[in-house]
């Protein structure tokens, strides 16, 4: 690595940051994607939270030695530092392989610190972990999708389905939702999203899951849950299921490929007349079914969905799917 690469790398950073630090601060967000492997020399995801960046080095077959990549590697965690304002203790590094979607999402990256702070995304608070896990615990790229979803939950029962930390749950909840269900395998990731809820002053009123209102967080496996609810039980569910999962607490893996057909039809079917469905998938692949499209009312809203961080970067779908009106 010579020096004008690093020059580059600088100059590429500082831009970024000049153009996307001021988007930010109007929007009253501080957690957004930096850089996302804009020089193929530095194949880095770079994350902002708060004061502290998220840096993650995209596997790669680099040719390198082990210690000639460790000095490769301090050195470009030296220069992000310098070019970002940020000091060392406030980078958090992982090593993330490229994959299709969010298969992963369930499992621990090694030693707990349990390390979290809070950080702001339109006037609400969510707590992040950049040490303990193979995510954060806040999707960037749903941001858009979240406040969508906000404002259209006013006296709604709103589910959400695969909710990891329940972020979708908390906008609802700020949008004046009259029910909120927030189902997800991991109980870890359902205690998170009621410390989540609780960040923002909401009181959790746990209700069971045939009783409406208050706000309920279920363990269960998805696939299973949709079949046990009632027809038109409610009238906004948001779904952003992995793209792959073979978790031991399921019967069966899931795979969205194959099995989106079968969640959408579930979901539709204990959705209200005139409610909304929103889909959603990190699979680069993702072809939605033709029987969807066709039995379905289906609107594409991937481009006006995507936040100002991730134009011409984010790699998903999100689909808004309602029932189909009869003659």
């Amino acid at each position: 690595m010579v020096d004008s690469q690093l020059e580059m790398f600088h100059n590429r950073l500082q831009k970024l940051a000049r153009h996307l630090d001021k988007q930010a601060r109007k929007r009253a967000v501080s957690c957004y994607r930096l850089y996302d492997h804009d020089l193929p020399e530095f194949p880095f995801c770079i994350d902002r939270y708060a004061d502290k960046l998220y840096v993650a080095e995209y596997k790669r077959r680099h040719g390198m030695e082990e210690e000639v990549h460790a000095l490769w590697l301090q050195r470009c965690l030296q220069q992000i530092g310098e070019s970002l304002g940020t000091s060392p203790e406030q980078i958090y590094t992982k090593l993330r392989q490229r994959k299709p979607g969010r298969g992963g999402q369930y499992q621990k990256a090694g030693e707990i610190r349990d390390e979290f702070f809070s950080v702001e995304e339109n006037g609400l608070s969510f707590w992040v972990n950049l040490t303990d896990y193979l995510d954060t615990g806040l999707f960037l790229d749903h941001r858009d999708t979240r406040a969508l979803v906000r404002s259209q939950s006013n006296g709604k029962r709103v589910l959400n389905l695969f909710a990891y930390t329940g972020s979708f749950s908390v906008y609802a909840a700020a949008g004046g939702a009259s029910e909120i269900t927030t189902v997800d395998l991991s109980n870890t990731y359902l205690e998170w999203a009621k410390r989540n809820m609780l960040l923002n002053g909401f009181t959790i009123r746990e209700s069971s899951g045939s009783q409406e209102g208050g706000f309920s967080f279920v363990q269960a496996d998805v696939k299973k849950y949709l079949k046990e609810v009632a027809a038109s039980r409610y009238d906004i569910i948001v779904m952003d299921p992995p793209t792959f999962s073979n978790s031991k607490r399921m019967d069966d893996i899931l795979d969205v490929q194959r099995d989106h057909p079968m969640l959408i039809r579930e979901a539709l079917r204990i959705l209200s007349p005139d409610g909304v469905l929103y889909f959603s998938t990190n699979f680069t692949k993702f072809d939605l079914d033709k029987t969807i499209q066709e039995s379905c009312m289906v609107k594409d809203i991937t481009k006006a969905t995507t936040p100002f961080d991730f134009a011409g970067r984010a790699n998903r779908f999100c689909f808004r799917i309602q029932k189909k009106e009869l003659p």
